[in-house]
Order: structure tokens, then C-alpha cells, then sequence
């Protein structure tokens, strides 16, 4: 942000004034100054003004230097061997540093033309010292000189000094400079002609001369083209172009700069030219980003209207209808607040579970709780504080079918969640199943937010990934596995902070399919505070760096794990890592174009991509069958909810790039999140009975 704002200040986008003020009276100049000649000295109380001497010409260039004009015009000045004066503004010596270099290096001298380009007469004395010193300040940095030329701009000729600029020029003076208007005025800048710029910039009689033109401000074509006939011309008529001391028989303006104020310019100009460096670079990350977002959003609603016409055309079907038993791992730690609403949301179900309770060693009596319900199918595992991973692997333990739904102690399901999630194990190609996780808690605006989120970014993201056989996670609050999968790749591990992901991408890698659910909905309790959300998100990005990491060796692998490798990394790195991290440069370039310009094509440019989210995200809560309502949220949700998520992404790269270390922490619960209303609790004997279709009868089960 500091190198945008230096790169608009030197681009005079900050500060700038284009006020020019009218004439006015002229009875507090001097009449010697009205009368006299270009070059104005008030320097030490004294007045003085100075003509040049008879047949000499002195060229000044104002406005520059311009990278495209200025060497075209030192160019021809080298050709016709002449000096000139260049009245350089602050910005462009900023910019174009090497330029003013040159021309003191052929001889030239260079005057201030203030850095911003104002009217001076409508400045105070501290602005216009803030205008002397930062172009001296560029000057020196670019050519290691100091000046004591000086032209104010909007100037003309001496006799249209007035009673605004006069004391204006007084004040000039006192700062140790002289001011140098002009005796001729080639109105190059009105683009004549070149035939017509030779003949106003032609003095009468071998008179000498100040001449005006420009090697900045526009196309100056016409003046580079009317300097190569102009010099050859008046040097024939036996004219000399000098620069002003020269013609003047005075020491030179500029002497050299030594010492702290020589590295202060140069560390000024390297400042700026890195500003500009950076902002370049800046604006190629952002097309880079656009693009990205673009894909991806395109990705997403193509792949995923193809999901949906998948799964919802008539007779699609994973295989034959999965009828038996299956075991629900519920991981608890401190969990007193929800673990009811969760089992009893679970004896609801339309599917026969058990339910194992896998207490980690809670403090608040979260098993005690459990236990004092009295639910058929429901045992309750006691463990001492291990962590999740190591909370479901007791649970898989215990379990007693195949077919294994995990979900979070903070989540309710709805009564046909277990059946919908299963279904796609009718598929023996199929080893994991993942839900469809939503907000319960969606009340409040942070909620509401998390909501968006959640339908918009994950469940979009999960169709599209199903499509393309690479789903990255199976969300910890809804999710389904064969047991013999889990075994394949040795169960949960305590690896990373991510285990959803880290499993996910491990069943990937064994070639086991990983398919979505959407009709399997879970109701989970998202943090509702600011600081909650922070560990959450912050735990699961760096868990997902942890994960892609990990699993790496995906790329060289080959059949199932290297398609993953291939397909699913890159994306997950690209649309989950990398570009989250560039995203806010969108934000950032909005911030600098509403305060510097142009700030309507950039508030229009930012609404077009709010538009394009605002579409996906409608898509998104149409395929879900969600009230667009929540959708009211979604600017503000841009604004202020991805900063957040930006920042903690940031973090989570330091985390990783430093090489710390990130602990698992418990989210506060409050217990909102209800149960959907359902029949009642299925007999404990219906619970456990029936046909398994996918029940391996070798399966071990737990010694008590």
C-alpha cells in the first residue's frame, strides 16, 4: 500500500491542483520587471532582470523529461551541436531519472518546474517549498546536481507578470533561485504545424532570444520535426544555441551534489522506480488473479450444472439400494453443550445406525450426558485427551459394521442424511462419501457469511471436483468410508491439522473414489465470533498446506493417485492457496483507484466482479434449494468477511514458510443448532437389524 501511494503521489494522482488563475492587476510589479528582460533575479532583496545577448538563442523544454519526445529532441540538439535548458518537473524526473542524466551528462542544463505542475500563485509558502525542494530532491537523484533555474509553470513573458505571481517570484527568489520566463513562445503544444512553430519560435533582426517549446505534455512529433529544420536555419544566419549561463557569460546553474543529500535523491529514485516495479508486477498478479477467479468460477458453474443433471436425471443410480446397518463415529471433546441435539438427531434417523460416542477426554461431562440419555445403539467410548485422529481411530475400533459415518460433536443431521450418505456405496468403486455441510447458526451477520460460504465456495467446489474425480476433502462434520478403505491407508492420521483433507487425499492416492452427497445435508454450529473463526480457519488452512504437502508425491505417481496428483493438487493449490493470497490485490486496487483515479471505471469494474459472484453464488443456493435472502449480505461479505480470510491465509503461509508449529483449538459452542424435526427414534432392534449388503461378516468386534 505504501508503494501504491508513493507511485500516486509521483504520478500526481495525490495532490495535484489544475487550477490556473486568471490575469490580473499588475500595480505591485516593478515596472524594470514589465519592461525587462527574461531572466528575473531577486535573489538577496535585490531585483534584476537580464536579456540575452544578440544572437544567442536560448532553447528551453518544458514539461519533460518524457520517455518517448525527450530523446528525440536530444537527439537533434546532439546532431545540430546544441545546448538547451530543460524545465523538468519533479514526477517525470521521478520517473524517468536516466533521461535528466543524459542531459547533463551532453551538456544541457536543467531547471525546476515544481514537482506537481500548480499554479504557485494559488499555493502557500509551505507548499511551494514542498514543490522547490521535492523536484530538487529528483534532481539530484537523477543526475547528482543541484539547480538554481527556475520557471514557474503557466508562465509566459515578463511583461504579463501581475500582482499574484509577482510576489510569487519575490518568494522564488528568496529561496535561492532565479526565474526564467521565455521572449518567444513557439505554441507547439497547439500542434501548428512545423513550418509555423519555426516561424513564432524566429526572433527579428538577430535579436536574442528565450524560446519556448515542449518535450512533454502530448504528441510532439511536430516539434522534433520543426527542431531539425529550426536550428540548421538560425545557426546559418549565424546564431548560437547555448544553454542560459552560457549565453549569459554566467557560472553554470547546476553544481555538484556530494554527501547525505546525494544518497537521499538516489534512495528517493530507486523508491519510486521500485514502485513502479512493483505496481507492474502488482497489475500482472492482478490480471493473473482475474483470470483465475474467471476459470474458476467458470469451472464451477459448467461442472457443476453437470453434476446436477447427473445425479437427477431419471434412473441414475450408484448400484443396488444400501439397506444395512452402519456405525456413527461421533469424536467429543468438551462438547456438553450440543452432544444431545447431536445423538438425538441421530435416533431420527430413516437409515438403522449405531451411534459411538468417542469421549476425548472431555472435563465438562460430556460422556456422562451422553450416557444419562439411556439411547438404545448408543455406547459411549471414554479415552484419555488424544486428539480427533486418534478419538475416530478408537472409534473405528469399536465400530461394528462397514460402513462408517463420521460427524463432529457440534452437528445434527437430518433424518435422511445416513441414507442419502451411504446410497453411493451400492458402487464397490466407491471408498468415501462426502456431505453436504451447512450452517446452522446463520442468524447473525458472521453466520450468515459462514452460510455463503459454505454454498457458495465448498458445496459448488465439491460438484465440481466430483466431477472431475478429484475431491480434495470430506468435510469432518459429514462424511462416509468403507472400513476396508480406512485400513488401505492405515485410518486417520495425527500428520496435520487438516485429517478430513489429509484422508481424503490419501484415499485418492490408494485409487478409491471419493464422491458428494449433495441430498446428505449436516447441520453444523460455525463459530459466531471473529476470534473463534480466526482459529478455525486458520487451523484449517495451514491443516490444507500441511496436507498438499504431504501428499506431494501424487505428481510423479501414476493411474488414480497421479491423476489426482495431476489434476487435483494443482487445482486445490492454485484456487485454495494461491489464489486466496492474490485475491486482495482486487480489494487493494479498488482502494487506490476510489481514492487516485479513475474511480469510475474502477467501482465499475469491481461491481462487474461482484456481479460474477453474486451469479454463482445464486446458482449455487439454487442447486441447494436455499432462500436467496441470505444473499442480501454478500457485498459486505466482500468487503469485510475476505479480509478476514485473507489475513489468516497470510498467517498460515508465515506459519509455513517459518516452519511453526500449530496446535488443535477448541471452538466455544453454544448449543444453537437444533435437530430438524423427524420421526421418532427407530427401535433399537430395527437399529441393528436387516439385510447389510455391504457387511463383511470377518470384521472383528470390540472386546468390551
Amino acid at each position: 500500500m505504501a508503494m501504491l501511494v508513493l507511485r500516486g503521489y509521483v504520478h500526481s494522482e495525490i495532490m495535484a491542483d489544475h487550477r490556473i488563475r486568471s490575469e490580473a492587476a499588475t500595480d505591485t510589479v516593478p515596472d524594470k520587471i514589465l519592461q525587462g528582460g527574461p531572466v528575473i533575479d531577486t535573489r538577496h532583496g535585490q531585483t534584476t532582470s537580464l536579456r540575452v545577448p544578440d544572437h544567442r538563442l536560448v532553447l528551453t523544454f518544458d514539461d519533460g523529461p518524457d520517455p518517448t519526445w525527450t530523446p528525440q529532441v536530444l537527439d537533434v540538439l546532439k546532431k545540430h551541436h546544441a545546448h538547451a535548458v530543460f524545465f523538468v518537473t519533479g514526477t517525470m524526473t521521478s520517473r524517468y531519472p536516466d533521461l535528466v542524466r543524459r542531459m547533463v551528462a551532453e551538456g544541457h542544463e536543467v531547471g525546476l518546474h515544481t514537482f506537481n505542475h500548480p499554479d504557485l500563485s494559488y499555493q502557500s509558502k509551505q507548499r511551494i517549498d514542498w514543490e522547490l525542494s521535492q523536484n530538487q530532491l529528483a534532481i539530484t537523484g537523477a543526475a547528482g546536481v543541484r539547480t538554481s533555474l527556475f520557471r514557474p509553470p503557466y508562465s509566459s513573458f515578463a511583461d504579463a507578470m501581475d500582482d499574484r505571481s509577482w510576489p510569487v517570484t519575490e518568494y522564488i527568489g528568496s529561496r535561492g533561485y532565479i526565474t526564467v520566463v521565455n521572449t518567444l513562445d513557439s505554441e507547439d503544444w497547439q500542434k501548428p504545424g512545423p513550418a509555423e512553430i519555426v516561424r513564432r519560435a524566429t526572433p527579428k533582426d538577430g535579436e536574442g532570444a528565450i524560446v519556448l517549446m515542449h518535450d512533454s505534455g502530448g504528441d510532439r512529433h511536430q516539434t522534433v520535426q520543426a527542431l531539425d529544420r529550426y536550428l540548421p536555419r538560425l545557426q546559418a544566419r549565424g546564431y548560437r544555441f547555448d544553454n542560459l549561463t552560457e549565453a549569459l557569460g554566467a557560472p553554470s546553474a547546476l553544481t555538484p551534489v556530494t554527501g547525505a543529500d546525494l544518497w537521499k535523491g538516489r534512495a528517493w529514485i530507486f523508491l519510486v522506480r521500485a514502485s513502479d516495479d512493483l505496481t507492474d508486477a502488482l497489475g500482472g498478479c492482478l490480471a493473473l488473479v482475474g483470470a483465475l477467479v474467471i476459470a474458476r468460477f467458470a469451472l464451477m458453474l459448467l461442472l457443476s450444472a453437470a453434476h446436477a443433471r447427473r445425479v437427477r436425471r431419471p434412473g441414475f443410480g450408484w448400484g443396488p439400494p444400501v439397506t444395512g446397518p452402519v456405525s456413527v463415529l461421533v469424536p467429543a471433546y468438551n462438547e456438553a453443550k450440543c452432544i444431545e441435539n447431536t445423538v438425538r438427531s441421530l435416533m431420527a434417523s430413516e437409515h438403522p445406525v449405531e451411534v459411538v460416542v468417542v469421549d476425548d477426554g472431555s472435563s465438562d461431562g460430556t460422556a456422562d450426558l451422553v450416557e444419562a440419555m439411556g439411547l438404545p445403539g448408543v455406547r459411549v467410548v471414554r479415552q484419555r485427551n488424544a486428539g480427533k485422529p486418534a478419538a475416530l481411530n478408537r472409534g473405528i475400533a469399536h465400530a461394528s459394521h462397514d460402513l462408517i459415518v463420521m460427524m463432529d460433536g457440534d452437528t445434527v443431521f437430518e433424518p435422511s442424511t445416513v441414507r442419502e450418505l451411504v446410497q453411493p456405496f451400492g458402487d464397490p468403486r466407491v471408498g468415501a462419501v462426502a456431505g453436504n455441510a451447512k450452517v446452522g447458526n446463520r442468524d447473525s451477520l458472521i453466520g450468515a457469511w459462514q452460510h455463503i460460504e459454505y454454498v457458495m465456495g465448498f458445496n459448488l467446489d465439491r460438484r465440481m471436483y466430483d466431477v472431475l474425480r478429484c475431491m480434495p476433502t470430506i468435510p469432518g462434520a459429514v462424511g462416509a468410508f468403507r472400513r476396508s478403505a480406512l485400513e488401505q491407508v492405515g485410518g486417520m492420521s495425527e500428520d496435520t491439522l487438516a485429517e478430513d483433507t489429509d484422508i481424503t487425499m490419501a484415499l485418492h492416492r490408494a485409487g478409491l473414489r471419493v464422491v458428494y452427497a449433495e441430498n446428505a445435508r449436516a447441520w453444523t454450529e460455525a463459530p459466531e465470533s471473529v476470534q473463534q473463526l480466526w482459529s478455525q480457519r486458520y487451523r484449517w488452512s495451514y491443516g490444507t498446506m500441511q496436507a498438499i504437502w504431504k501428499h506431494r508425491g501424487a505428481l510423479l505417481d501414476r493411474g488414480p493417485s497421479g491423476r489426482f496428483g495431476r489434476v487435483g493438487l494443482p487445482l486445490v493449490s492454485l484456487f485454495m492457496v494461491v489464489a486466496p493470497l492474490l485475491a486482495p490485490l482486487i480489494d487493494l486496487f479498488l482502494l487506490y483507484g476510489v481514492i487516485f483515479g479513475p474511480t469510475a471505471r474502477t467501482v465499475v469494474a469491481w461491481l462487474g466482479v461482484l456481479a460474477i459472484q453474486a451469479f454463482c453464488a445464486a446458482y449455487a443456493f439454487r442447486l441447494d434449494r436455499e432462500r436467496m435472502t441470505h444473499l442480501i449480505s454478500l457485498p459486505l461479505q466482500q468487503i469485510l468477511y475476505r479480509q478476514l480470510m485473507y489475513v489468516v491465509l497470510l498467517q498460515s503461509w508465515i506459519t509455513a514458510l517459518t516452519g511453526g508449529r500449530l496446535r488443535w483449538q477448541k471452538l466455544r459452542r453454544t448449543g444453537v443448532v437444533e435437530a430438524p424435526a423427524g420421526p421418532a427414534p427407530r427401535d433399537p432392534a430395527a437399529a441393528v437389524s436387516g439385510p447389510d449388503l455391504l457387511s463383511d461378516p470377518t470384521v472383528r468386534r470390540p472386546v468390551a
